[in-house]
């Protein structure tokens, strides 16, 4: 798995991390951004991620994956597709980040592949504050389902571990920022 992890390092370093002054979507400054869609819909990037989210998640029994709309979305089409090609099918789900507003109303997509209390992993791009991600694993909760693992392509390191861990979760991430800046520069 590690030349894999490497490769994707090397794809995510050419296209969706810059370093510069930015602004998160938090409102905290930043010496980097990290736009993990440019990778995720990337042919490769895209079967990078859904295989070492596969790797990451195959010690638990769950029966799907989901993520908050939209920058999980390409994570969680990868991640469902590469399961059904490893005969471990895993279904999604799609958390919006409003209601509908019509027919049912609802925040979550793809409730029908599931039944009430079936465990689930939810994924995120990139972890700063966990504040997405937690809102995402609440939706899903009062939805019916069990949230027993969180999973990110990046953890910037800036608190979101200890929040989701406050919230009773533990982290899975395919990187650090040190990590994939190390691993990218192998050969």
């Amino acid at each position: 798995m590690r030349e894999l992890k490497k490769r994707l390092a090397k794809i995510l370093i050419e296209r969706s991390y810059r370093e510069g002054d930015f602004t998160l979507a938090s409102g905290r400054k930043s010496d980097y951004y990290f736009d993990c869609r440019q990778t995720a819909l990337h042919p490769e990037g895209s079967w990078l991620i859904g295989t070492l989210f596969n790797e990451l998640l195959a010690d638990l029994d769950i029966k799907g994956i989901g993520g908050m709309t939209l920058g999980a979305d390409p994570l969680i089409s990868a991640t469902t597709v590469i399961s059904h090609e490893k005969g471990r099918p895993l279904a999604g789900l799609i958390v919006r980040k409003e209601s509908k507003g019509h027919g049912t109303n609802q925040y979550v997509e793809g409730l029908s592949n599931f039944k009430p209390g079936d465990p689930v992993a939810m994924v995120e791009d990139v972890v700063t504050t966990g504040g997405s991600l937690l809102k995402a694993c609440e939706r899903v909760k009062d939805a019916g389902l069990n949230v027993v693992a969180v999973c990110t392509v990046l953890d910037r390191g800036e608190g979101g571990r200890e929040a989701i861990e406050a919230a009773g979760y533990q982290l899975r991430a395919l990187f650090t920022r040190p990590e994939l800046v190390e691993l990218a520069k192998e050969d």
